[in-house]
């Protein structure tokens, strides 16, 4: 179902493991980086390519080594995805050639506390956990944790990013087999973000605008 979703949204997803025996520096810009990483950090950060580059894979590009600025990966002209990682894996999302789909991911392997919709969620937004309404079925505090963080990447992705210092800045409402999140400035377009199950988690992944 996802695969389809994100066939017609115009992505591609990649999957890697901390653990498998392909991880390596791809080029001497991701070598430079890790050279200083502790050990899971260097895991976490190559696991981290090597995901994007069979996500772009997915889509048809290949993709040599992807450096980094900061914290930023940095992307060969023509290609981009958003990578995430959670407990030992790492997930990426990358768009296909010749499309403008917002890039946003999210994977939350931990499951977060009842007390963290504090930092997550305003009042507006409190009635998700319960599921008022006849059909309406509840979400927990870590798929909505992991919306937002998936929303928040692709708004900052698409420079649509002014006015939010935290998720708090986010507003979540309920959408046809997903979410609806938009900025509360009002700045920005709502994306419309998926949210599955993922063993003990979830995994999030924006598949464009809400509205159009």
């Amino acid at each position: 179902m996802l695969e389809r979703e994100l066939t017609v949204a115009g992505l591609g997803a990649g999957l890697a493991v901390h653990d498998e025996p392909r991880l390596a520096p791809a080029g001497p810009g991701e070598a430079d980086a890790v050279a200083s990483m502790p050990w899971q950090r260097r895991l976490e950060f190559l696991a981290g390519r090597l995901a994007a580059r069979r996500a772009l894979g997915a889509v048809g590009l290949d993709c040599g080594e992807i450096p980094r600025a900061g914290r930023l990966p940095v992307f060969p002209p023509g290609r981009a995805a958003s990578i995430s990682h959670s407990s030992g894996v790492a997930v990426a999302v990358a768009r296909a050639p010749g499309r403008d789909t917002p890039l946003g991911c999210d994977l939350e392997l931990r499951p977060l506390p009842a007390a963290a919709a504090r930092l997550v969620l305003r009042e507006d937004e409190e009635e998700l956990l319960r599921g008022t309404g006849p059909k309406a079925v509840p979400w927990s505090v870590t798929s909505l944790f992991s919306a937002k963080e998936a929303a928040w990447k692709a708004l900052h992705g698409s420079g649509a990013a002014d006015g939010l210092s935290g998720l708090r800045d986010l507003r979540a409402a309920r959408h046809p087999n997903g979410l609806r999140v938009e900025a509360r400035s009002a700045a920005a377009p709502a994306l419309r973000v998926r949210v599955i199950e993922a063993g003990p988690g979830f995994f999030s992944t924006v598949l464009g605008w809400a509205d159009g």
